[in-house]
């Protein structure tokens, strides 16, 4: 907690003289000291409190703590009342900007799907297509090969019933046959 007459978003103290001596001897009392250590523990500080039996006594010191404390509040509150309303309805304005810029940002997240729908879907349909037609060309090259060994099966039978003057003619499909196969 910083001292007095530090300034806030003006010129004016953040907490007055009064509360700043009020805050402070709350601060310096050892009733209070514990709960300000950084590694205050509820269940050790009870267990503490219950063996030594003041547990009365710093109960009803804690709510002196509390009263002045709402009362200093109260103080803080009534005199920055304005500065308050202001900051509040600032947060009002920062609400309404983080909500629209929300709502921009969903739209804009959905121009994204939309825009990747339409870039994604005909990108994987090319993708199979592509596929596609790289086993029509395989499957075509193979029924050319085939149909070309067909024809040639076919003309070097009727090559090898022409007898012996059509013999090298056979002789050249059945050399082409073996390169085809």
């Amino acid at each position: 907690m910083e001292g007095p007459g530090v300034a806030g978003s003006g010129a004016e103290p953040l907490v007055s003289g009064a509360a700043a001596v009020t805050v402070r001897e709350l601060l310096q009392d050892e009733c209070y000291f514990d709960f300000l250590s950084e590694d205050f523990d509820v269940k050790t500080y009870t267990s503490q409190s219950i063996h030594q039996a003041v547990i009365a006594e710093q109960l009803a010191k804690l709510a002196q703590g509390i009263s002045q404390l709402d009362k200093e509040l109260h103080l803080q509150v009534v005199a920055r009342h304005e500065d308050l309303l202001a900051q509040a309805t600032g947060i009002e304005s920062l609400e309404g900007v983080l909500q629209m810029m929300q709502t921009r940002i969903g739209a804009l997240q959905g121009a994204v799907d939309r825009i990747k729908a339409k870039i994604v879907d005909p990108y994987n349909k090319i993708v199979a297509r592509t596929a596609q037609l790289a086993r029509l060309q395989v499957a075509c090259d193979l029924l050319r090969r085939i149909i070309r060994i067909l024809y040639l099966s076919k003309r070097l039978q009727g090559q090898l019933q022409g007898g012996s003057r059509e013999i090298t003619k056979a002789a050249q499909s059945l050399n082409e046959l073996v390169l085809k196969c």
